[in-house]
């Protein structure tokens, strides 16, 4: 009789791919098309890109609003260092008083350029409110500041509704105010020949008097500051000036005033244009022709140095008030040097604008990509 095994029926073989009860057993050994798939092993999960990209911007946003102020700090530093005058109070007063006029200025600009404007009669509008002041503290002082304002600010009006009813560039139309209020300028004092002096020792006061170190109009250009940054920031008019700088259509469709918004802001530098002319004639206690010749030049530099964008949509005062300091602070280092004449500043500033130009393109893209 022959032993023969025989397997239960239930029992089943084994195969590679099964194990006890059925249970699969999945092998990645081997595998590199399969071990390159596995999460654990994913280099960057969506989350994190998302978070590199929300930091990039952040960052993009930081150095466009405050890559001013960083600069002014690290040159401040420098120039702490290097010169033993730099550091004074007197340096640092020098600084901010003659900034003060072109921070003034720069406050309308900042509207206008936000708006996706630009205004070349500023420097001009300057010289003629300082002429007017001047000719105007016959008077008094009260005829002394209003005439510059209602006249500087009229011109500034009729550019804004020229802009805003005609659709016309505002370069054409500012480039044509800086040559009209030349020549209004000119025409009133005699082709230049003719410096009035400021009559009226109230007015005189307004721009010499001091406060703790400081003249009054540094005092005058910082509540102007923080009332433009209150107007930009915290108010229906200034989110207004940011739709029509982003996108002048859609602000249309959303029902945004765009004409009455851009007169307004040309109404605004006018005024300030004026207002800082006569500040600088009760300053300087005369009206001086031959000033103002290419500051327009210097505002649209310290407008857009702070961060401000060319083609409008973005920037801010505090900007501005920093980018206006650091040409002053340039122009103080030039004078530390001894051996730079004045016009070298005017080489730094080209270089720090065009820096900042081609910065903002830079980020403007990056943040496009993110």
């Amino acid at each position: 009789m022959t032993d023969s095994k025989v397997s239960p029926a239930n029992e089943t073989p084994e195969t590679p791919g099964t194990g006890e009860g059925g249970e699969v057993r999945t092998s990645h050994a081997g595998n590199p098309a399969e071990d390159a798939t596995r999460p654990d092993q994913v280099d960057e999960s969506p989350a994190a890109r998302a978070a590199g990209a929300a930091r990039r911007e952040a960052l993009g946003r930081v150095l466009q609003q405050h890559g001013a102020l960083i600069v002014l700090a690290v040159l401040v530093a420098v120039g702490s260092v290097a010169f033993d005058f730099f550091a004074t109070a007197e340096n640092a007063a020098s600084v901010v008083v003659s900034s003060s006029f072109l921070a003034v200025i720069a406050i309308g600009m900042t509207f206008v350029i936000i708006s996706g404007g630009i205004d070349l009669s500023v420097g001009s509008l300057f010289v003629l409110g300082g002429v007017l002041a001047a000719y105007g503290s016959q008077a008094g002082a009260v005829v002394a500041l209003l005439l510059p304002l209602v006249v500087c600010g009229t011109v500034g009006l009729v550019q804004g509704l020229i802009i805003a009813r005609t659709g016309m560039a505002p370069f054409i139309v500012t480039l044509a105010g800086l040559l009209g209020v030349r020549g209004l300028m000119l025409a009133i004092s005699d082709e230049g020949a003719t410096t009035y002096l400021v009559k009226d020792a109230a007015f005189a006061r307004l721009g010499q008097g001091e406060l703790l170190g400081l003249t009054y109009p540094v005092y005058i250009a910082g509540v102007l500051a923080l009332l433009g940054m209150l107007l930009l920031q915290r108010t229906g008019f200034g989110q207004n000036v940011f739709a029509i700088g982003g996108n002048e259509h859609a602000a249309t469709l959303m029902g945004v005033p765009v004409a009455r918004t851009k007169v307004l802001v040309y109404l605004m530098s006018g005024l300030l244009a004026g207002l800082a002319g006569a500040l600088n004639a009760a300053r300087l206690s005369s009206g001086v022709t031959i000033l103002g010749i290419g500051l327009e030049l210097d505002v649209i530099a310290a407008v857009v140095i702070g961060g401000t964008l060319l083609t409008g949509g973005a920037g801010s005062v505090t900007g501005t008030v920093s980018g206006v300091l650091l040409l002053g602070v340039i122009q103080s280092l030039i004078n530390q040097v001894g051996d730079l004449t004045s016009s070298f500043q005017q080489v730094v500033s080209g270089g720090f604008l065009a820096l900042v130009v081609i910065a903002q393109r830079l980020l403007s893209k990056a943040q496009r990509l993110t």
